[in-house]
């Protein structure tokens, strides 16, 4: 009998012994959204602690938490809004952690990730391939590595030829050592839509104003800035194609919407500060046209200040920050609501007023959940703004047109400011870089990855009611 007793204890044990160590191996298992989340998350904190070092100070002495994770921020979401000159307050060493986060945030630390694959000629997994769909913006896998090559190949493309036309122009005027430091710090600022600048060697503050008449320094970054934010899938697309009528509708959409803002914007923008002797009146006409395609190519997110924003008129203000919120496109280093979303909320607009059930484009039906989804996208970032506008105003000395701008500016990750930075309270310093963060890794993509575990609710339907509406 006591035989019988020891060998089941001896079972029990074995089973528990089974047990524990599956117990022990259980993890936490994260969707593709929130590793992009958490990824970004960390690279923040890592810029941050780098940041608060003695040797990223240009005077030697540690920078404290709260700014440093505010410049962290602000370069990993490629922002470009900051509490200091950047050439003034930080050593070349935090120059490189600077540009080194804007080119994770700007292009994705995915690519960064995939570039090491690729050197060690490792195996794509799946869990790679659909996070790399996921940065990318893309629906599907298929052919996201080949693409994640491109990207990768060809934003380095970009950069680099952007950087030797910034270089040779700088090279005459102000040697080699700082025409080099320049030209690649800028266009990788500028690809990124970062906004980020060095120019404060000059002139601490100045941004893009020291060099406003000059159309080279100008149109160069200008095209930068378009070109990242287009997207990589529109550029592979266009550079693999070469053909309109065979463009994805997708592709249609962006380009002509691009042009269209930026043309619009520029036209807007001459209009309302052609006489304003504080910006645009005081050049000459092919200046002036230069600087209102510069501002309004600036405004899609990119947040160089060739102009002094502080001096924009109200109407000019007001332009500024419809254009900030729109952004550029998805699956660029763009933030803001995105081209195409705009492009479908108008369209759905447009037909419900027509009495049409359906959204049409290029002889293609648009699914309602998109346009429910770029209405849902859309009011969720003006719902934002707003109330950034009136917490910075309440807890700052800033008017409500000068918060709602600096609101507007984190939350499309644009970096443009009309002043307000250097004057924001704490919470109200909190609150934009909660803003940035939001606002680059995207509030809906935030929402589904973090908020949408449980769909329960979903399994069933209450019976339909009618309301009034309009």
């Amino acid at each position: 009998m006591s035989r019988k007793i020891a060998r089941r204890r001896r079972k029990c044990v074995v089973l528990d012994q089974k047990q524990y160590p599956l117990a022990a191996k259980r993890r936490w298992r994260f969707s593709p959204t929130q590793t992009i989340a958490l990824a970004f998350l960390g690279i923040i904190l890592a810029g941050t602690l780098l940041l608060m070092l003695p040797i990223s100070a240009r005077d030697g002495e540690s920078c404290a938490f709260l700014p440093a994770l505010f410049t962290a921020t602000s370069a990993t979401c490629v922002t470009g809004l900051s509490l200091f000159d950047t050439w003034s307050q930080w050593s070349g060493f935090g120059q490189c952690v600077i540009l080194a986060m804007i080119e994770l945030g700007g292009l994705g630390f995915m690519t960064a990730a995939s570039f090491v694959i690729f050197l060690l000629r490792r195996k794509v997994g799946l869990k790679q391939r659909m996070v790399m769909a996921q940065a990318l913006s893309l629906h599907d896998m298929q052919g996201v590595v080949q693409l994640q090559k491109i990207v990768l190949l060809g934003s380095l493309a970009i950069q680099a030829a952007g950087a030797l036309v910034l270089f040779a122009r700088f090279l005459p005027e102000y040697g080699f050592a700082r025409a080099l430091r320049w030209g690649i710090f800028h266009a990788v600022s500028a690809f990124c839509n970062a906004g980020f600048d060095i120019f404060g060697s000059l002139e601490p503050g100045s941004s893009l104003m020291l060099f406003n008449r000059d159309p080279v320094v100008l149109l160069t970054l200008g095209a930068l800035v378009i070109v990242g934010g287009l997207g990589f899938l529109v550029w592979e697309e266009v550079a693999r194609v070469h053909s309109w009528k065979k463009f994805s509708v997708y592709t249609k959409l962006v380009l002509l919407m691009s042009l269209t803002l930026t043309l619009g914007g520029a036209v807007g923008f001459c209009a309302l500060e052609w006489n304003n002797p504080l910006t645009l009146g005081g050049m000459d006409t092919a200046d002036k046209l230069l600087n209102g395609l510069f501002q309004s190519i600036t405004t899609r997110t990119a947040g160089f200040a060739a102009i002094d924003q502080s001096a924009l008129t109200d109407g000019g203000k007001g332009l500024t920050m419809a254009l900030m919120l729109v952004g550029g496109s998805s699956g660029s280093t763009a933030g803001g609501v995105k081209t195409v979303t705009l492009v479908v909320l108008l369209l759905f607009l447009w037909s419900r007023a027509r009495g049409r059930a359906t959204v049409t484009v290029f002889k293609r039906t648009i699914p309602d959940n998109q346009a429910l989804d770029a209405m849902t996208i859309s009011a969720i970032m003006i719902g934002l703004a707003f109330f950034g506008g009136i917490f910075i105003c309440a807890t700052s000395p800033v008017s409500f047109t000068d918060g709602l701008y600096e609101s507007v500016s984190a939350l499309a990750t644009v970096g443009l400011t009309a002043g307000a930075t250097g004057v924001l309270s704490v919470p109200a310093k909190i609150l934009m870089i909660i803003y940035m963060y939001f606002g680059r890794v995207g509030v809906l993509t935030l929402s589904l990855g973090f908020l949408m575990g449980n769909r329960a609710e979903e399994r069933f339907r209450y019976a339909h009611t009618n309301l009034l509406i309009g």
